[in-house]
């Protein structure tokens, strides 16, 4: 069944990217699927992410949360900060609408994350809303050193929190107990954790970040997200885009 659960506070914000060794995005969306191993509904919502991840105009970003370890089994791709994240995006739509599997998209509308064509929908609904994706957003991997570059807004205005999340591509699991036991499933795009990179105010902005506080045995691509609000009020994304760390 698709697991449901009343809303609360805080959150945390994160920031995307295109694979390359220089990452130019023009994304048409950011879909975040909020999952847990603990869901018996979610497999085909993260096989459904998976498929997101082949299309170049998606960054589509795994993101597994841990209040569904009670029922048996302990994700061993929870972090806390996905639930708190879920959660404040539900208290700023003033909906309170926080389950398994859901995907938010573009950091404003919600649907189930196993529905394609309510995800499309979203995406649709919300490149209608003014400031959608129109920041371009570049990374790129030289040596050492992962560096970011914002543009600046068309007006130089604008306020955002620039975010950095260091992810796995692919990732099976083989789930011992609960509602998924027996079952391997794969994740794709898994986020292990987020950097803040700094504030962003409508001025292009640059940011150097050391390869090595991003790059991990596990670590094999990374994303960027620029977005509205703040961590604990995550709203509209103006930008994103994605690297592959590793071939």
């Amino acid at each position: 069944m698709i697991h449901v659960r009343a809303a609360s506070s805080l959150a945390l914000a994160c920031v995307a990217l295109a694979f390359g060794d220089v990452a130019r995005a023009e994304p048409r969306a950011v879909i975040e699927l909020f999952t847990s191993q603990g869901c018996s509904s979610c497999p085909p919502a993260d096989k459904l992410l998976t498929e997101y991840t082949r299309d170049r105009t998606v960054i589509a970003l795994s993101l597994a949360v841990d209040y569904w370890d009670y029922l048996g089994w302990k994700d061993t791709l929870a972090v806390a900060g996905h639930t708190n994240r879920q959660r404040a995006y539900a208290k700023v739509r003033g909906d309170r609408q926080v389950y398994t599997p859901q995907a938010v998209v573009n950091g404003a509308v919600h649907a189930l994350g196993s529905d394609k064509s309510a995800i499309e929908r979203a995406i649709r609904q919300t490149r209608q809303q003014a400031g959608t994706l129109v920041v371009p957003v570049t990374v790129a991997v030289s040596g050492d050193t992962m560096t970011v570059s914002v543009a600046a807004a068309t007006d130089g205005q604008g306020t955002a929190e620039v975010w950095l999340c260091p992810m796995s591509r692919t990732v099976p699991v083989t789930i011992g107990k609960g509602e998924n036991r027996g079952h391997t499933v794969t994740y794709s795009n898994v986020v292990r954790r987020w950097i803040k990179l700094g504030d962003w105010h409508g001025k292009a902005e640059t940011y150097q970040v050391p390869l090595k506080d991003v790059q991990t045995d596990t670590v094999d691509a990374a994303a960027v997200v620029v977005q509205t609000g703040a961590a604990g009020a995550p709203k509209s994304m103006l930008g994103a885009a994605q690297i592959a760390l590793r071939r």
